[in-house]
């Protein structure tokens, strides 16, 4: 069955393994994470369980947040994602996920998708990187330019090309990563490597998705 929790990113610190090396990791919160909803081929199309993290005041939620938490007697949540299955699962509407049956997961990899930082407007040397041009032989306050960008025809400036503009605060999957520590009874994973995202920044985790090749259609 396919898995996956949501979390949030703590920071990183260092981890001491039986060898006595030290690692540099990253500490995930994960779960724990209450079943929202339960969807089946039958009547969606598609297999998923819905689960949500950090619950927040009904205060500052809508009626319709509210209204969907409360079928399964839980607070409004302020992150919930849907997790595809290929198969039919034997989860339930109110239940709980936690780290208590991941820890086979010690030393495999996982993979962990959340919103990288913001940059804000950047140009094309740093969000690209366009070497700009040179620093020498008559070349005035253009040095990081990305130089030209249009032609006489169609006189106009083509639409798609890499340019300068609003760089990072993307949703980023980072794969590759290995589990070093898991700390179920503190909701507490270690990963080996750097996530994406900032302190606090919320994350879905899960484990290694298999390459499957792309299939070439027959030809007639």
């Amino acid at each position: 069955m396919w898995r996956g929790i949501l979390g949030k990113k703590l920071g990183m610190t260092q981890y001491f393994t039986e060898n006595g090396d030290r690692v540099g990791v990253t500490v995930l919160q994960a779960g724990p994470c209450p079943v929202l909803q339960i969807k089946n081929v039958e009547r969606d199309g598609y297999a998923a369980y819905q689960i949500g993290f950090d619950p927040k005041r009904e205060k500052v939620s809508s009626q319709a947040e509210i209204g969907h938490a409360k079928k399964t007697g839980n607070a409004p949540m302020r992150f919930i994602r849907e997790i595809r299955l290929r198969e039919a699962t034997e989860l339930k509407e109110g239940d709980v996920i936690t780290l208590a049956t991941w820890e086979d997961l010690v030393g495999k990899e996982i993979q962990v998708t959340s919103k990288s930082k913001g940059k804000g407007f950047q140009g094309v040397m740093k969000r690209h990187g366009f070497h700009g041009l040179r620093a020498t032989h008559g070349v005035k306050t253009h040095h990081r330019h990305p130089g030209s960008i249009g032609s006489l025809t169609p006189a106009r400036t083509p639409l798609g090309g890499r340019m300068g503009g609003h760089m990072g605060s993307e949703w980023v999957t980072q794969k590759g990563l290995k589990v070093a520590k898991i700390i179920p009874e503190k909701n507490l994973i270690l990963i080996r490597g750097s996530v994406p995202g900032a302190n606090g920044a919320q994350v879905l985790i899960r484990p290694a998705q298999p390459y499957v090749a792309p299939q070439k259609a027959a030809k007639k």
